[in-house]
């Protein structure tokens, strides 16, 4: 019954795309540009700043959301990374995380807020999260090289696409969370619209949003190993090189140096929600 193809879906598609960067190259190179900036701004500053600087910034962003623990963690843990001579990877690493952080939270919590107050468009685009969050993270990147071309840039953008959908939910659940009685008094007060969004409803749904930052961060991280087969550097690169090389320590190291500096990250955003 099915022996033959009768829907050339991969046909169209292909088509689709290739239209698409035919006749709307400028307009994903218009996309790009503001990605590229934040990047390479980043990830030249991170690598200019003596590595002392940025392990100490570290851990007293530890100490002053977790504690002592963790600051003494961050600071074993970052100079660690430093004598596995892993410093640039990291930074770089670093760079594209805080990168697609930043661009997902810029997109991801305004849609968050509308969601969590439009129940119509809560509906519409929870299909769009579902499809974002199943499709497997390799699927993005055929069509962003052909988009975006290779290197670091193409990387950011698919971690972007692929770390969104976690914001986007948890600041909609925030939202939805806070209790209407608490909104109405807002109202009963005379409260605008507006102020009852930045004065209740986004001060209460904070550790919520915070607690999706943090998934976000998690998600980035996890797409640094596939964003090295489109170009991206960091510490996906030792990893993707030691497979590729069937060079296990060189593989390692560089999986050891994202779990640690996922274990950093995750505990500062953790503590971060908690103190909200």
């Amino acid at each position: 019954m099915f022996e033959d193809k009768l829907i050339p879906l991969d046909d169209w598609v292909s088509y689709f795309v290739d239209w698409l960067v035919d006749n709307y190259r400028e307009v994903f190179q218009t996309i790009k540009w503001p990605v590229e900036q934040t990047l390479n701004g980043l990830d030249a500053g991170l690598n200019a700043l003596p590595p002392p600087i940025v392990i100490i910034a570290l851990a007293l962003a530890a100490w002053r959301f977790s504690g002592k623990g963790l600051a003494l963690f961050t600071l074993i843990t970052m100079t660690f990374v430093g004598l596995l001579g892993l410093w640039e990877d990291t930074m770089t690493t670093l760079a594209m995380v805080l990168s697609s952080v930043i661009f997902c939270a810029l997109a991801g919590i305004p849609l968050g807020i509308w969601a969590g107050r439009s129940d119509t468009f809560e509906a519409g685009i929870r299909p769009v999260l579902d499809a974002m969050q199943t499709t497997p993270a390799f699927v993005y990147l055929v069509p962003i090289v052909m988009l975006f071309s290779v290197g670091n840039v193409a990387g950011v953008l698919a971690t972007i696409v692929f770390a969104l959908p976690p914001i986007i939910r948890l600041t909609s659940l925030g939202i939805r969370q806070v209790h209407p009685e608490l909104v109405e008094a807002a109202q009963a007060f005379g409260a605008t619209r507006w102020q009852v969004l930045t004065r209740v409803q986004v001060p209460l749904a904070m550790p919520t949003i915070l607690a999706g930052l943090n998934q976000t961060i998690m998600m980035a991280l996890s797409m640094v190993v596939i964003a090295a087969l489109i170009g991206a550097g960091g510490l996906g690169s030792p990893v993707i090189l030691g497979l590729n090389t069937l060079d296990i320590g060189r593989a390692v190291i560089g999986g050891l140096g994202i779990v640690l500096m996922a274990i950093v990250l995750d505990r500062i955003t953790q503590s971060m929600a908690a103190k909200k």
